[in-house]
């Protein structure tokens, strides 16, 4: 069994976007959570979504996030 670790936590979904298509364009498994959140909150963007990774590609994860940019999530 594998688990999976925060790489990157934002109100933009913009940002996770380029970053989910960065990382699964390295072969880097990504998942979203908190998608729905918006719901609860009435869709005003105070909610962040996270952006997870193995826990084996989470060096991977930060190398292509920082190249181009990006908040990297610290633990």
């Amino acid at each position: 069994m594998w688990s999976m670790l925060e790489i990157l936590r934002t109100t933009d979904p913009t940002i996770i976007a380029f970053a989910s298509a960065l990382l699964r364009g390295e072969d880097i498994e990504v998942f979203e959570i908190d998608v729905h959140m918006s719901a609860l909150e009435g869709s005003i963007g105070i909610l962040p979504r996270r952006l997870m990774v193995r826990r084996d590609d989470v060096d991977a994860a930060k190398v292509v996030l920082r190249d181009n940019e990006l908040p990297v999530s610290e633990w």
